[in-house]
């Protein structure tokens, strides 16, 4: 999206017009040089070479488009719904207007399809020596290529191109819609860098879309798929989070749970920088468990964020209220932000860049992602998500936020599946399980994986009442619990624990 930042950043470079594309380029574009935006109609280029252009024009350089395929009331259009102005970008248009096509006109003017290359390029070169623009975006090369209709001279052409822009002192953008053989690399040679837009149709919900810097010459650019929607104001593009280029000191302790018996169970509690994963079957109480977290937080004057992929607002606060924990005023504080996720709706990448929000401007220090089965519905391989979680993770831990994450198993009772494994990411384990005794369904709860330290080995009963949570003493004369079909070995069945 614009930005009123300087035009050109980071010892010399210039901006493109995006922030997070120049984050992606370690700093934005080198000067003079020829770059190349790719993609199929609709993915985005004319947008993006537009920011980059209005970038320029607002801090008071002279820009060009040349639109060999957008007529200058098209380009007007786009902006206008952006909420930009084109008033101080020069547009040379070799698109005829309607009135110069209706056959009615005496005047003939013929559209570029019919114009000689060489002629085409010459007003080209000629509108460039008048103006002397610092940045020049040519849309598009599909309608040169047809021009060419030949592969060699198609080549001389564009070489021609960036010669002739070489000696310009201008940075200049070629806009390619992909039209020619899905094999043809020679813009690629030729280009100093060469940026890839896609949009993927999947099976159900809205469109995805994302970028891949393909090459930069001289410039350390942060590689693979990144992100990206269109929306009022531009591009907003969520770079690739990369863990390692995240760190910051934070104090280590236990973070408390607001209830006395969890944490002695968890040998003191969760540490700061850690993150646990609750895992058990639906309605066993993984989400009223991580809400406790986010209300002793806010009760401590912390922030927390909670990402809910399976439930709305008010089915969160409806399950708090018969735990008995009023969470309306930590909420209407902002202590506690509950965000509705749409799986169908959120890319990943964007998902990421929400969280980094959250805790790098509203300073979350606890998150809760509640479910990853929701997440996973939202990416194409499962195998995405254990590499997107790992990365997520990773960076949540080295800025000392615990993240609770809540994975739902498939079936109720008897034996558990799991629709991805992600245990091994986790730093702790917790597993809650139904049990059936003396008929009456019960649940317990214990600490299967705690890398950070100590913890109890038992199996606790819990209940879920208006009092809260509250463990019972350990199940010692039970065995079988997690297999949901317990034996009782002692001498007289204990008191039921009764859930309100």
């Amino acid at each position: 999206m614009l930005q009123p930042n300087d035009t050109v950043v980071d010892g010399g470079r210039v901006s493109t017009g995006s922030v997070a594309l120049d984050d992606i380029l370690a700093g934005g574009l080198d000067p003079d040089r020829i770059y190349l935006y790719e993609g199929k109609p609709g993915t985005g280029k004319t947008t993006l070479a537009l920011q980059f252009l209005l970038h320029g024009a607002s801090a008071g350089e002279n820009t060009l488009y040349v639109s060999l395929s957008e007529s200058r009331r098209e380009l007007d259009l786009i902006a206008a719904r952006h909420g930009w102005s084109m008033n101080k970008v020069t547009v040379f248009e070799l698109v005829p207007t309607e009135s110069l096509i209706d056959p009615r006109n005496e005047v003939t003017v013929l559209h570029p399809a019919e114009f000689e290359l060489n002629e085409t390029l010459k007003s080209v070169f000629d509108k460039v020596a008048e103006i002397k623009p610092s940045r020049v975006v040519f849309d598009s090369l599909s309608e040169v290529r047809l021009l060419a209709q030949d592969p060699l001279r198609y080549r001389r052409q564009i070489l021609a191109l960036k010669h002739f822009f070489a000696n310009q002192s201008c940075t200049v953008v070629l806009l390619d819609d992909l039209s020619g053989a899905a094999n043809d690399l020679q813009l690629h040679s030729i280009a100093h860098g060469v940026v890839n837009l896609e949009q993927l149709a999947i099976d159900f919900g809205g469109e995805r879309r994302r970028l891949r810097v393909v090459k930069m010459r001289g410039i350390a650019f942060r590689g693979g798929f990144h992100d990206f929607t269109i929306r009022k104001g531009g591009l907003e593009i969520y770079p690739r989070l990369v863990a390692s280029e995240h760190h910051r000191p934070f104090e280590k302790g236990f973070v408390p749970s607001g209830n006395a018996e969890l944490d002695l169970l968890l040998g003191g509690g969760l540490e700061r920088g850690t993150n646990v994963l609750l895992l058990g079957a639906a309605g066993v109480g993984k989400s009223s468990l991580a809400i406790s977290y986010a209300l002793a937080a806010a009760e401590r004057g912390e922030h927390s964020a909670f990402f809910a992929f399976d439930e709305g607002r008010g089915t969160f606060e409806a399950r708090a209220q018969t735990l008995g924990l009023n969470l309306q005023p930590a909420l209407e504080s902002g202590l506690i932000r509950f965000q509705q996720v749409d799986p169908a709706e959120l890319s990943p990448g964007e998902f990421a860049a929400i969280i980094r929000h959250s805790v790098e401007q509203d300073g979350a220090r606890v998150v809760v992602i509640d479910s990853l089965t929701g997440y996973l519905n939202s990416m194409p391989d499962e195998r995405f998500l254990v590499l997107q979680m790992h990365e997520l993770l990773n960076y949540l831990g080295q800025l000392g936020v615990l993240t609770i994450m809540v994975l739902a198993q498939h079936g109720l009772v008897g034996p558990m599946e799991s629709p991805v494994d992600l245990s091994y990411l986790a730093d702790s384990v917790l597993l809650l399980r139904y049990f059936e005794a003396k008929g009456t369904v019960r649940r317990a709860l214990s600490v299967v994986k705690k890398r950070s330290g100590g913890h109890e080995h038992t199996i606790r009963e819990y209940t879920l009442s208006n009092r809260g949570i509250r463990l019972g003493p350990p199940l010692t004369d039970f065995t079988g619990i997690f297999s949901g079909t317990p034996r009782y070995e002692g001498p007289a069945l204990p008191a039921i624990g009764r859930d309100d």
